[in-house]
């Protein structure tokens, strides 16, 4: 059987983030053994769309929960998507990050 690739590893690791949380780009790279990659965590969450089954891409932000990646999703989708999660966003950024903040090298043990 044939080795994950990069991009697959990232979408496994996405698709366990639950509901209601969010984790980083950083986070996955490290939880990845790639720490430094965060960039090509964010190249395999811009090309998710086409993965199967669907990758939850609005759950991953960058290290302060900013919606950095919000161009991508258009208009306000990424936003929305989270606020229907429970998650309130003011100007791009997740109120009480740390509190909806999954990291997978704790939550993945």
């Amino acid at each position: 059987m044939e080795e994950p690739n990069f991009f697959d590893k990232v979408y496994q690791v996405v698709r366990l983030i639950p509901a209601g949380r969010v984790t980083s780009y950083g986070a996955i790279a490290a939880y990845l053994g790639t720490k430094g990659s965060a960039r090509m965590v964010g190249y395999a969450m811009l090309a998710s769309s086409k993965a199967y089954p669907p990758v939850p891409a609005h759950r991953v932000v960058n290290r302060s929960g900013l919606l950095t990646a919000k161009f991508h999703f258009g208009g306000n989708l990424m936003q929305e998507l989270l606020q229907s999660e429970g998650i309130t966003v003011i100007d791009d950024q997740i109120k009480d990050f740390k509190t909806h903040y999954w990291d997978p090298a704790q939550e993945l043990l």
